[in-house]
């Protein structure tokens, strides 16, 4: 019983001594957790206001971007333009959404990057035909190698005896204005017997258009056949065609405009909506056309004149018009692509034996070169021009044209160095 009192007297004096530490301590604690949560809320504000006053990296210069719409879009078009810029560059496709069987890439956006030129990973794998007598290879995939598959598929290979060439993926800006020009304008530059004896003779490349297709109401039409107007052998019609048949083929989506399945053959239930090609044409339509850089700059104005000079400009037209469109922004509008759009020989040296339409394996449409010196922008700093990628500059390219190009190539080998760099940063500046 005595043990007792003086364990509880020596409990007591425990508690005395400790806890009035222990309230010390907590409540320096608690002071030091306000303190924090000051200090830290403080620092939060000041970075705030330091991230709002702080002078941010300025957006890139319009001249300096191909994405972009076109002026002047209504209200309805512009939506229908944010729309298809969101399924074209953001939507990519997987098994679960339709990709495939048998593909080439997942999304538009993979080929076009920015808008761009693509790149030789990105390059098309077109085979089967040989003459205008057309494509003796559809039933083993032609007219594109689907080169990648889902798993538990086999991607295609190339059929033995099949002739092929590689395409690489075209800038997409100002499409729509080149779509607008009218067949009577690009029939007024072909030259098919070269009669002002300047080399050149370029012709339209004649295709059997899709049956979704509807040429304008004032369409030329020979032997049943329509103007090709895109791709590197001018082979679709307009952008409807090049867009569903991208879809199919590139990326293996079915739609209602091409239903049959890539690796089957067989009809099936669109993968995309008509809504989305349909927004995706008019993206295409109404992305501006590159804007000029370095106008003023004197190299380019003596460049321009040499262009011009050694005609260059016979194939790579500066200047051409639209005619009347139903998309106002389009209606009658002149604009700056340097491309005739129309099928030139190009001599044995870019002679792949591949072909599209009535065009011979040597004749290539005239590529567009507006906005050719962003083209590394989407090549990963560095050039891949012609149709398959194989120039890494621009001289490169020039001195690969042969053909009805071969008078302008050799006045461009006879110019001194500085008026070749002339020329080129004039092209750069495009």
């Amino acid at each position: 019983m005595g043990i007792i009192p003086s364990t509880m007297q020596w409990f007591s004096k425990i508690i005395f001594l400790v806890l009035p530490n222990f309230i010390f301590l907590h409540g320096i604690l608690k002071i030091m957790k306000r303190t924090l949560i000051l200090a830290c809320s403080v620092a939060m504000v000041w970075l705030t206001i330091n991230a709002c006053t702080k002078t941010q990296p300025a957006a890139p210069a319009d001249a300096d971007i191909l994405d972009g719409p076109i002026e002047g879009l209504t209200a309805a078009e512009r939506a229908a333009f944010l729309r298809g810029d969101v399924a074209f560059n953001q939507e990519v496709f997987t098994a679960a959404t339709g990709v495939g069987p048998l593909f080439v890439a997942t999304s538009c956006g993979a080929c076009h990057a920015g808008d761009g030129k693509g790149h030789p990973f990105t390059t098309l794998t077109r085979f089967g035909q040989t003459d205008s007598t057309g494509n003796k290879y559809l039933a083993h995939g032609a007219p594109q190698l689907q080169n990648r598959a889902l798993p538990g598929f086999t991607p295609e290979t190339m059929p033995a005896g099949a002739t092929f060439s590689k395409f690489l993926p075209p800038a997409n800006t100002g499409m729509g204005l080149l779509e607008a020009v009218t067949d009577a304008d690009l029939l007024a530059m072909a030259d098919p017997n070269d009669e002002n004896g300047d080399g050149i003779s370029g012709v339209p490349n004649w295709v059997n258009p899709k049956s979704y297709v509807l040429p304008a109401a004032n369409a030329a039409v020979r032997n049943g056949k329509y103007i090709g107007r895109f791709g590197r052998k001018a082979g679709a019609h307009n952008l409807l065609q090049q867009t569903a048949g991208a879809y199919n083929q590139d990326m293996g989506i079915t739609s209602i405009y091409e239903p049959h399945d890539t690796y089957t053959g067989l009809e099936q239930d669109p993968e995309v909506t008509t809504q989305t090609i349909q927004d995706v044409v008019l993206y295409l339509q109404t992305l501006k056309a590159p804007i000029p850089r370095n106008t003023t700059d004197a190299d380019v104005a003596r460049g321009k004149v040499l262009f011009e000079q050694i005609n260059c400009s016979g194939c790579h037209v500066p200047t051409l018009k639209t005619g009347a469109s139903k998309i106002a922004a389009l209606d009658n509008k002149t604009f700056h692509p340097y491309t005739d759009m129309l099928m030139h020989d190009m001599g044995p040296g870019l002679d792949d034996g591949y072909t599209e339409g009535t065009a011979t394996t040597a004749e290539w449409r005239t590529t567009p070169l507006w906005g050719l010196g962003l083209s590394k922008n989407s090549q990963g700093g560095r050039y891949f021009l012609l149709h398959d990628g194989r120039a890494h500059t621009i001289d490169e390219a020039i001195m690969l044209h042969g053909g009805e190009a071969q008078r302008s190539r050799d006045a461009y080998n006879a110019l001194n160095d500085t008026e070749k760099r002339q020329v080129q940063t004039f092209l750069e500046s495009l």
